[in-house]
């Protein structure tokens, strides 16, 4: 059903860059709706790796991803947006003064719309070796929700990128055993937290080597990997096989809406405009000159993007409001 308003702008995407965008919308006096997919706001911060540190946002030594989460959706809800959850876009359409969205629970008519969906819908790569799919849930597992549940444990982390070379690290203390796995000797991951693999005295570090097998009774008591170089195997006791080789994702209809994208990304000028009057985007899901995946660097788009939504819908409106120590926007 339709919420029967037109709203300013309507943010597709519930994560940190669109948190911030609602926020920052908030601030302009922007009538705002957020729409996300899941069930909760905080997009990949709750949904992949609430229990994970966070080191590159301003003001926090490290911080876990949740409690950003709580502290970003507490900023961005004072202002009282709409909220949206558990709804997908699916259609976009011109509509008068701006532009009517579809979606699986109804539609939505908005003046502008910030894209900030992130990587888009995302579902873990899965480990296609013998013994692995019937331990699903019983020992092998592709995310962790509580990192205190690994306590103890004799675990196995399959990955060289930032998943899992973090992981390695942050459960240091918390396993009783840690064994880090990797295909190659180069990682995709942080370098002050490869480092800390390579170097860490709980952490065993193997290059070059893969899973060959997983199994055990009910759930999982061994692996098996080997060197692919040699093909020289290893048997591992292990309680948990932690997968982290990377996700799939889809932007789903947002490729159908006539959006220019490169490289399954959106296209952006410097006010975070896309090809299409009124419709912005920001975050992981753009490409733009100098674009770095960062949620730092999301949160700065977010800002452009919302402050020239805002002078889209009110052409008197300034896109620059003044710095926020300067405004009276809190009773």
């Amino acid at each position: 059903m339709s919420d029967g308003d037109i709203h300013d702008i309507a943010i597709l995407g519930g994560g940190p860059t669109g948190l911030f965008g609602a926020f920052y919308a908030g601030m302009r006096h922007m009538d705002t709706l957020v729409i996300d997919s899941l069930s909760e706001l905080g997009g990949q911060l709750m949904a992949l790796y609430p229990e994970k540190y966070v080191y590159d946002v301003g003001g926090f030594p490290k911080i876990l991803a949740k409690d950003l989460a709580e502290g970003l959706v507490e900023q961005a809800t004072q202002f009282h947006p709409t909220v949206a959850l558990e709804e997908t876009v699916t259609g976009l359409e011109p509509d008068g003064e701006g532009w009517r969205l579809t979606s699986d629970k109804g539609e939505h008519r908005t003046k502008t719309i910030l894209i900030s969906a992130g990587i888009g819908a995302f579902e873990p790569r899965r480990l296609k070796v013998d013994g692995v799919e019937r331990f699903d849930g019983h020992g092998v597992q592709y995310l962790v929700r509580d990192k205190m549940a690994l306590a103890g444990k004799r675990i196995l982390i399959v990955g060289g990128g930032d998943s899992a070379c973090d992981w390695a690290v942050n459960l240091q203390g918390i396993a009783e055993s840690l064994t880090l796995i990797h295909r190659r000797d180069g990682f995709r991951a942080h370098e002050a937290t490869v480092e800390e693999c390579r170097t860490s005295e709980r952490i065993q570090l193997l290059t070059h080597y893969e899973v060959r097998a997983v199994d055990g009774e009910e759930r999982v008591e061994r692996a098996t990997i080997f060197d692919n170089r040699t093909d020289e195997e290893l048997a591992l006791d292990v309680d948990v096989v932690l997968v982290n080789i990377g996700f799939k994702a889809d932007l789903g209809p947002i490729k159908e809406w006539g959006i220019e994208m490169t490289r399954r990304k959106i296209v952006v000028n410097d006010k975070m405009e896309t090809n299409l009057p009124g419709i912005y985007a920001a975050g992981d899901v753009t490409e733009h000159e100098g674009k770095l995946d960062l949620i730092a660097t999301g949160f700065g788009e977010a800002a452009v993007a919302v402050n020239f939504a805002k002078a889209h819908v009110d052409p008197d409106a300034r896109a620059f409001p003044g710095h926020s120590t300067e405004l009276k926007w809190q009773e």
